[in-house]
């Protein structure tokens, strides 16, 4: 009994080791970045979503849609919510930036690419684990997550300006009958 105790508590120390190894080789890595002009597409392991690929119903999440009348920076509304979710940005351009995020325990590392397509109106998301098979769903509920805090910025922002113009249409009106 003794003896199958030992080998438990060894075995069970190995694979603690192990994801703590896997989580350091995860921060040498770095995330796969646009390839033509697209974000790449999922490996075959279920710890990555991506907007990109519509044929990849395992991995596929819906796009964010852009706004008709877009009178803000969407990159900027994004970069802020990602950080705010503890996100750090990385390399960025005009339309598109890669942050990292990292499990509090092992220190795995993930990647989320965001990629906006003017010419579609819509805003790519990508988010994948850089080690592992598994991610317990988190990539795709960093992605939900990201959508909703996008789109509640989107909306305060439109409610800001009609009541900007509201208040600006009044003091015209104002004016007029004086």
């Amino acid at each position: 009994m003794k003896t199958v105790f030992i080998i438990l508590s060894l075995f069970i120390v190995a694979c603690v080791l192990l994801l703590f190894v896997l989580g350091g080789i995860s921060r040498s890595g770095k995330a796969q970045g646009l390839v033509a002009g697209r974000l790449e597409k999922c490996p075959a392991t279920p710890n990555c979503v991506c907007s990109e690929q519509k044929d990849d119903v395992d991995h596929f999440i819906d796009p964010i849609l852009l706004p008709q009348n877009l009178i803000f920076d969407s990159l900027s509304i994004l970069k802020n919510a990602v950080s705010n979710m503890g996100g750090t940005i990385g390399a960025e351009s005009d339309h598109y930036f890669v942050a990292t995020f990292s499990s509090a325990i092992f220190g795995f590392m993930d990647d989320l690419e965001v990629r906006i397509d003017s010419t579609r109106n819509v805003i790519h998301l990508r988010s994948a684990s850089r080690v592992g098979y598994g991610d317990a769903g988190v990539n795709r509920k960093r992605t939900e997550l990201l959508k909703k805090l996008y789109n509640q910025k989107v909306s305060e922002a439109n409610q800001s300006r009609k009541a900007t113009l509201k208040s600006a249409a009044r003091m015209g009106s104002d004016m007029i009958s004086k």
